[in-house]
């Protein structure tokens, strides 16, 4: 299992609900994890490994319980807006200002099948709303204002070359 990087045509895909949790969830779950730590993100969503299910894990103060895999979910409720930077797994070294909103309420279910509701704000809100995109085959920078795309233009250009020289080796 690796990240994916884009341009890759599955990043841009909505993902499918997840109908059963089952051993290879949780071995798949527990992939993640670990290629998130590694990355030192503080999300990863399934489609981002290639898995196009709606489930995201979020760890955004190391603790590793299952709390922090979220399937299915769903946003609410939002509140407040704060522009931050933001950047993605997906799109190593590139940053930009993101507007989202600062509260959420949000639902979901957990590794045990049980719904759960999240009240999240800050960081927590801010990859709850990352991630939840992400299952819906949008990236952030589809949210940045064109002046800051045009700023991070040649870099997306690299990954768009590096893509098709990849693909076209194969």
């Amino acid at each position: 299992m690796n990240i994916i990087v884009y341009p890759d045509p599955v990043l841009r895909q909505k993902a499918k609900p997840l109908t059963e949790i089952n051993k290879e969830v949780y071995q798949k779950v527990e992939e993640m994890m670990e290629l998130m730590c590694q990355a030192n993100g503080v999300g990863l969503a399934a489609p981002q490994v290639g898995w196009s299910v709606r489930l995201f894990i979020i760890d955004v103060n190391d603790s590793r319980c299952e709390d922090k895999v979220f399937i299915n979910p769903t946003i609410i409720e939002e509140t407040g807006e704060l522009s931050k930077e933001e950047g993605c797994l997906s799109l190593p070294g590139i940053m930009s200002k993101v507007i989202r909103a600062q509260r959420i309420k949000a639902r979901a279910y957990n590794l045990k099948g049980q719904k759960i509701e999240i009240e999240a704000e800050g960081l927590a809100a801010r990859a709850w709303q990352h991630e939840i995109d992400h299952l819906n085959g949008c990236l952030f920078i589809d949210k940045i204002s064109p002046a800051n795309h045009l700023s991070i233009s040649q870099q997306l250009k690299e990954f768009e070359r590096s893509y098709s020289d990849i693909k076209a080796s194969v």
